[in-house]
């Protein structure tokens, strides 16, 4: 429980719904969508359709979509895969003729299919009660006639400002008068809102099929891109198996491959080997055995991890019990590992995450991203959608397994959780932030699990993270856990922006209530009723 006497947020409460995200108004939304009816699949649809007007550095309609959904909290939980997709034309031979050697972050070539609007369709249609032309009204209603900017979008809006005055459709929607909004300053997409209105009354086919993506296309293809009107219409959205994890008695639910799921799962299995209850939280020892076993995952990640229908994926070998005990083998107490061993062998980024959970215990847990700020910075001149830049996760190396190929889908960031304990899910949650997620993923859970925090001081609780050769922390780290850390071998930064942000909602089967967490790193809360 929290000490009222610092600062700090309590959690929401509820008995009949609950919803988290990262945004009041998309909060808000989401309960209205309960109250009216809904489910917890129409509500967090209608809630990521508001994010991506009135958080638009993070999410929107040119973003690709995951979701884990639990019908009345039954386990195993559905999971389904809306990532984009490589044009066909493209491959590693068709890019290095145009004389590229990597694909950059603002590139046409970074822009696969998106595959979010796709995904809400499929689960609206086999899942959902309500349809886009009810759902997406306010999302169209923020565009058409605005909201107020909130301090964290604008901190990141300000930040990207150069990024999108290299695109003058970017540049002309949102840099009003040459400069990014502040906070309080009133924001319009007349563009997006027209594309919302065509998804309202046509479906999914206005975006794959007619004007919007027949703009994005074109767009695209001025700037050399090799994405076809084809690679759109045949796009589809894609369920698939879940993947798991058992950790002190709980399953881990997670989406596998193309994902970094499976890489928050590897991080817990190496953990779970330890005692960290017996630990300092935010301590220099448990911050030393995940940066460790961070280490070791992502290692991983960087080799092994892609679509697996194109690439063999060894799920079943990667969470093993006996790879987890070999990983755990490599760490050592008092010092950091000075090199890594080869991979498979015995950046922080924009995101939405959202959760909602409604009276018959309808659990989703959900998240969408365009993966950097605003994407690739590339905004459609019609149709006003900025489009993700997914496409630079791919290697254009032959003997790669992420390498591009046509029709393929690159490794991907963003992944949804599902905590459950015996046949009922008990707990929908994920940690947004790009390349943090699958660390976010396990601090959040071991937090939770370990130290017995609530949802909320879960999310609150100092971050730290281990990549590319550096040990990121937050503010909320001790000076004397840096130089301890630091002295251990881990070479420490302290973090410029915050990592990641999260919620969550904790399902009580035997008091029949919710609880409800929204991390402080981001402008949003959570709400019950």
């Amino acid at each position: 429980m929290r000490d009222f006497q610092l600062p700090g947020r309590s959690t929401a409460h509820g008995i009949n719904g609950m919803a988290a995200t990262s945004h009041p108004l998309a909060t808000v939304t989401a309960l209205e969508v309960l109250k009216a009816g809904g489910n917890a699949v129409d509500a967090a649809i209608a809630a990521c359709a508001v994010l991506g007007v009135v958080e638009p550095q993070s999410t929107g309609i040119g973003g690709d979509c995951f979701a884990l959904y639990a019908p009345k909290g039954r386990i195993p939980p559905i999971a389904i895969n809306g990532s984009g997709r490589a044009p066909q034309a493209a491959s590693v031979d068709s890019l290095r003729e145009l004389g590229l050697n990597q694909i950059d972050y603002q590139s046409p070539h970074a822009v696969t299919v998106p595959g979010a609007v796709d995904a809400w369709s499929q689960l609206l249609a086999d899942h959902g009660s309500k349809d886009f032309a009810e759902l997406l009204q306010p999302a169209i209603r923020f565009a058409e006639n605005g909201y107020a900017v909130s301090p964290r979008v604008a901190m990141d809006w300000a930040a990207n400002a150069e990024k999108l005055a290299a695109c003058p459709n970017a540049k002309r929607i949102f840099l009003a008068g040459g400069e990014a909004p502040v906070a309080g300053d009133v924001h319009r997409q007349p563009e997006l809102a027209n594309s919302l209105k065509a998804i309202a009354r046509d479906g999914r086919d206005a975006f794959y099929q007619g004007a919007i993506g027949a703009d994005i296309v074109a767009h695209l293809n001025s700037l050399g891109s090799l994405m076809t009107a084809s690679d759109f219409a045949d796009y589809g959205a894609q369920y698939v198996e879940p993947i798991k994890t058992n950790y002190r008695g709980y399953e881990v639910f997670e989406c596998p491959p193309n994902g970094q799921g499976i890489i928050a799962l590897i991080i817990l299995n190496i953990l779970q080997g330890y005692d960290l209850s017996v630990l300092d939280p935010n301590g220099w020892e448990r911050l030393h055995l995940e940066a460790e076993a961070t280490r070791l995952a992502y290692r991983d990640r960087a080799v092994l991890i892609a679509d697996p229908d194109a690439v063999d994926v060894r799920c079943a070998h990667l969470l093993s019990p006996g790879y987890a005990d070999s990983l755990r083998s490599l760490i050592a107490g008092d010092s950091a590992m000075a090199s890594l061993p080869a991979a498979g062998e015995s950046e922080h980024r924009d995101t939405v995450y959202l959760t909602v959970v409604d009276s018959e215990r309808n659990a989703i847990s959900f998240i969408n991203s365009t993966f950097h700020a605003f994407g690739s910075g590339i905004c459609a001149p019609k149709s006003g959608v900025m489009l993700q830049n997914r496409g630079s996760s791919f290697v254009l190396d032959d003997g790669h397994a992420n390498r591009i190929e046509p029709g393929k889908r690159p490794m991907h960031t963003i992944i949804p959780g599902m905590l459950a304990e015996g046949e009922r899910a008990v707990m929908p949650f994920g940690v947004m932030g790009g390349h943090y997620q699958a660390t976010g993923h396990a601090h959040f859970l071991t937090n939770f699990i370990d130290f017995a925090m609530d949802p909320q001081e879960a999310l609150d609780a100092p971050r730290a993270f281990h990549y590319e050769d550096e040990l990121t922390v937050e503010n909320g780290v001790s000076p004397a856990t840096r130089a301890k850390l630091s002295e251990l071998g881990h070479p420490v930064e302290a973090a410029e922006l915050p990592l990641g942000g999260g919620q969550a909602i904790l399902i009580d089967w035997q008091r029949g209530s919710l609880t409800g967490a929204s991390d402080p790193r981001k402008d949003g809360c959570a709400l019950g009723y």
